[in-house]
């Protein structure tokens, strides 16, 4: 799996503003996602975000993650639709399950807000969580990778301590069928096995 990291990725403007959201309580064992996305006609829907900042976001980051999905999985480029800008804050002691992400992300990426110190996103070899790898927690550091079904598993959590509060920078799109074409897989069993697995589902309806 080729994952991208960067540090202080976001500006400074962006990073305090992004870091300083006035969010709802989370408890330690639950994960709460805002919504946050822009397509390519500037349309917005927002949860947590003003529409300034999604336009200021979109300016200063779109071409820069262009770049980087080029970098990983140059066929993916021409399907991007939108982009999501998502807030996630993670409870100390909750912990999302190994999983591969949905076939609608071109491009996945986390940016780590706050605290100064959390666990970072994990990484595996497969789904029974061998080769486990992670990349350390630093603010303003983000990670990327482009999916691919059934090899590019990872997991997230709290440290048991605080919670942790990430942007989620994610390039979209709506055409499943030419994602599947471009990674070789049968988009029927793709489709299915998301519906099956009760943990993807989830996560589906969670981050879309």
């Amino acid at each position: 799996m080729k994952i991208k990291i960067l540090d202080s990725f976001l500006n400074k403007e962006d990073l305090q503003e992004l870091s300083s959201l006035n969010l709802k309580k989370v408890l330690k064992n639950e994960v709460k996602v805002y919504h946050n996305t822009i397509n390519q006609n500037n349309d917005i829907q927002s949860e947590c975000i003003s529409k300034e900042s999604m336009f200021r976001l979109q300016k200063n980051y779109h071409n820069k993650a262009i770049d980087i999905l080029n970098e990983l999985n140059p066929k993916k480029v021409p399907l991007y639709d939108y982009s999501e800008f998502h807030i996630i804050e993670t409870g100390a002691d909750y912990v999302f399950p190994i999983h591969d992400d949905t076939p609608n992300k071109l491009l996945s990426g986390v940016v780590y807000l706050r605290p100064e110190n959390n666990t970072g996103t994990i990484f595996y070899e497969n789904k029974n969580g061998d080769g486990r790898n992670e990349v350390p927690w630093k603010v303003n550091r983000a990670v990327f990778f482009s999916r691919s079904e059934r090899k590019t598993w990872h997991s997230y959590k709290g440290d048991g301590k605080s919670n942790r509060v990430a942007l989620v920078y994610n390039l979209m799109t709506a055409r499943l069928k030419e994602v599947y074409k471009i990674e070789n897989k049968s988009y029927f069993l793709g489709q299915l096995r998301y519906k099956l697995n009760p943990y993807l589902h989830r996560y589906l309806k969670l981050t879309i």
